[in-house]
């Protein structure tokens, strides 16, 4: 075991410079430094990373876990993914509805099960059959996101109306993970899915480096998303920074936009975007945490 660790978290891209986001700043930074204390004591990434968007989906704060907002027939359908580097194993549920904790199902598939991504009515049960929390259907769960108001649910404004949560680490045995969880689009149409729970598009870690994506999905997976990124380091001798700009530019063209965070084995960090902010964290051993939003 090394001295190194890192962790890097996100809420999102697109970012209304008229609101005020103190609240998610305050956020982030608590929950960074929790990830830094939980890693400092020899947690592995993967954990690190699910606990971490455990804690994104639960606040409420972002379009995930419960600040997910309703499709245009008034569901909520989710989308997790989560994957180990390590051992390469993956998994993810899509358009799902009635579990409290997405990346919790995720994880339950990557654990227990051979698939890598369940869907719909089958992914609901299977979370519920292997402990995941249902809904009440009594319950006041989800609330609106910081910086999206009940006007926008109707209209699907790509500058606005999307977000994600993720997070990315390295562990002290050198272990990658990343995990990444999303309510789509707000007023989108039911069963869409986007990048998100697609393993190698929105969300992968292998022995190099793990990367969680946000933004519009549909660009995301026209551009090849995270793998892209990870063959233009070993196919073009692209360094992570060049590779993941580069991506994020082929985004652009396909008419989407947004951004990712990804680490690599050497604990270094990038956090690019092409959206109108990403709100987002950071902190590696031996120095202070960081968190942006513009």
């Amino acid at each position: 075991m090394t001295s190194s660790y890192a962790i890097a978290l996100h809420g999102g891209a697109g970012v209304n410079p008229e609101r005020d986001y103190r609240e998610v700043e305050v956020h982030l930074s608590e929950l960074i430094r929790q990830c830094e204390s939980r890693l400092k004591q020899g947690q592995s990434a993967i954990d690190a990373v699910e606990q971490a968007v455990i804690e994104l989906e639960a606040s409420g704060l972002y379009v995930a876990g419960r600040g997910s907002a309703p499709n245009i027939s008034g569901s909520v359908e989710c989308d997790a993914a989560i994957m180990d580097g390590p051992s390469g194993k993956a998994g993810g549920v899509c358009a799902m509805q009635g579990v409290v904790n997405p990346i919790r199902a995720a994880r339950a598939v990557l654990d227990t099960s051979p698939f890598v991504l369940l869907a719909g009515d089958g992914a609901r049960q299977f979370a519920l059959d292997h402990g995941c929390e249902a809904i009440s259907a009594t319950a006041s769960h989800y609330r609106l996101p910081v910086g999206i108001e009940e006007a926008e649910l109707s209209v699907l404004d790509p500058g606005l109306a999307h977000g994600t949560v993720g997070a990315v680490a390295l562990d002290r045995s050198g272990g990658l993970a990343a995990a990444t969880s999303t309510g789509g689009l707000l007023g989108k149409q039911p069963g869409r899915v986007g990048d998100t729970p697609i393993t190698g598009i929105g969300n992968w870690a292998d022995s190099e480096v793990a990367i969680s994506c946000t933004g519009i999905g549909e660009a995301f997976i026209q551009s090849g998303g995270a793998r892209d990124v990870t063959a233009r380091m070993a196919y073009g001798g692209e360094a992570l920074e060049q590779a993941s700009t580069a991506m994020l530019e082929q985004v652009a063209v396909a008419g989407g936009d947004g951004g990712l965070i990804a680490i690599d084995r050497r604990g270094n960090c990038v956090m690019p975007f092409n959206s109108p902010g990403m709100k987002r964290a950071f902190v590696r051993s031996g120095e202070a945490p960081m968190v942006q939003i513009l």
